[in-house]
């Protein structure tokens, strides 16, 4: 099983933020929460680790479609997005909507779920041919 679909570019980590930034946007996904992960872990515990942000995106109609078909999905949502430094390159991360599905077993949120994983990959898509390249989206393995 995986949870989340992954593209490794060679552009730089802030130009891709924003270039992930304009990626959801243009997929109407929102930014409600931003959490610089690298900044709390040296706040928080006095280290060091690169670059690591992640973004709480949201699509307001479908999170209205979902809260309709089950209020209790806001556990689930926002659809996280990472983006992270890994040795030189940076990686971008999409949790996979298809999770609202198997972890509530309802059947009414596989059309929410399907247009959000389309979206977002359209998202990773976008900022793969921004960067210019690197690899293609991979799945992200359940640990």
């Amino acid at each position: 099983m995986t949870y989340g679909t992954a593209v490794t570019l060679d552009s730089p980590y802030a130009e891709t933020v924003e270039q992930v930034r304009e990626a959801l946007r243009e997929q109407g996904f929102g930014i409600l929460t931003e959490i610089d992960v690298q900044a709390t872990m040296r706040e928080k515990l006095g280290e060091e680790t690169g670059p690591y942000l992640i973004l709480g995106a949201c699509n307001p109609p479908l999170a209205h479609r979902a809260l309709t078909a089950d209020p209790s999905i806001g556990l689930l949502l926002p659809c996280n997005v990472v983006v992270r430094a890994d040795g030189g390159r940076t990686v971008v991360e999409a949790l996979d909507p298809d999770l609202m599905v198997s972890v509530t077993g309802k059947p009414e949120l596989e059309p929410v779920a399907a247009e959000a994983k389309a979206r977002l990959a359209a998202a990773l898509a976008a900022v793969r041919a921004a960067s210019g390249g690197g690899r293609e989206a991979g799945a992200v393995p359940k640990a």
